[in-house]
């Protein structure tokens, strides 16, 4: 459980983080509160999982899906560039991800 809990709150982190984009400085409401929105559940579902799970792991975790997620997105949704370099630099991430799941 503790798992699917930090899963969770990387894809909130990509919510949020996407959405920071979408609020235009915070002057657009509905994405503020949608983003503020995700940022809470994104903390919460952290901490949840980190009763079990060592913070290190975790956090490195939490923070990796939301770096992979918030680049794929934002290649995808704002035509960022896509190159070798950066395919390769989420390649590692996600080694890293793993590496770390299957450690702790």
């Amino acid at each position: 459980m503790p798992w699917i809990l930090l899963t969770l709150a990387g894809l909130f982190e990509i919510g949020w983080a996407i959405g920071l984009k979408y609020t235009d400085g915070f002057t657009r409401p509905l994405p503020t509160v949608l983003t503020a929105g995700s940022m809470l559940v994104s903390i919460v579902l952290l901490g949840l999982a980190v009763k079990t799970l060592p913070m290190g792991t975790a956090y490195a975790i939490w923070t990796g899906i939301g770096t992979v997620g918030t680049v794929i997105l934002g290649i995808v949704l704002f035509a960022e560039p896509v190159t070798a370099m950066r395919l390769g630099c989420i390649a590692l991430i996600v080694t890293g991800i793993l590496g770390l799941k299957f450690v702790a």
